[in-house]
């Protein structure tokens, strides 16, 4: 992916004895929300299951490069992203919820908050959900998704990579990570992902190339752990 900018891109060394992650604007998820009234009763958390319904996915949900199945297609580089979601015990999860989203080929995000200048396509759809399957398998059809400047940071941007949200039976709350692609030279100066200390944590983020697609597409390997000492990294919150 080529750079956007001629100027140096911070090197994640640069945060070196700093809480890495909460210094990077703009990611709600690392920002207090602490309610400024008290909250009467707090809604106590439940399991989520055992079953979602088969309805609950439509056709042509596993597909983020077109908005209508079978209508026209987005631009940029085809992929298909496919693998499997695991519990500690390393046994397939059945009926898990899978969510993926991430930004056109020009990095940019199909939501009102995007406001950079990059062109929206009009074909891509750029989120897609289903449920794993009995082997706890999972398969989406996209496009390489481009990169994009970080929020609060000049010259900053963040590789190309895909969000993924996973809802289970036995899960209290969605899981949240990203996976990224092999090769890419912002992966190595990235200080979300470089935030991850643990180097093998880390690599389990990028993903696998598979042999390609019939149709020449592209094809990756993303494995998710729910739990256990093998745990996919997690976004949580502080």
């Amino acid at each position: 992916m080529a750079e956007k900018s001629d100027q140096p891109i911070p090197h994640p060394s640069v945060f070196v004895e700093q809480r890495r992650l909460e210094l990077i604007k703009g990611y709600r998820v690392h920002e207090s929300r602490t309610p400024d009234k008290p909250v009467r009763v707090v809604t106590p958390s439940q399991t989520v299951g055992p079953f979602y319904p088969a309805a609950l996915i439509g056709p042509g949900e596993d597909d983020l490069a077109c908005k209508t199945p079978g209508g026209a297609r987005a631009q940029g580089t085809p992929i298909v992203v496919s693998g499997q979601v695991f519990d500690e015990a390393g046994k397939p999860v059945r009926g898990a919820l899978v969510e993926v989203w991430q930004a056109n080929k020009w990095g940019k995000y199909e939501h009102p908050v995007d406001q950079t200048p990059e062109p929206v396509d009009p074909n891509f759809k750029g989120y897609g959900r289903m449920l794993t399957d009995a082997e706890g398998r999972y398969r989406f059809r996209s496009i390489l998704p481009g990169a994009y400047p970080n929020p609060g940071y000049d010259n900053w941007y963040r590789p190309p990579h895909i969000h993924f949200s996973v809802f289970g039976a036995g899960v209290m709350q969605r899981l949240i990570t990203q996976v990224y692609f092999p090769g890419e030279k912002l992966n190595d100066i990235d200080p979300i992902l470089n935030g991850i200390e643990d180097l093998e944590a880390r690599a389990s983020l990028i993903a696998r190339v598979l042999p390609a697609e019939k149709d020449g597409a592209l094809a990756y390997g993303f494995d998710i752990v729910l739990r256990g000492s093998g745990e996919t990294p997690f976004f949580v919150d502080p």
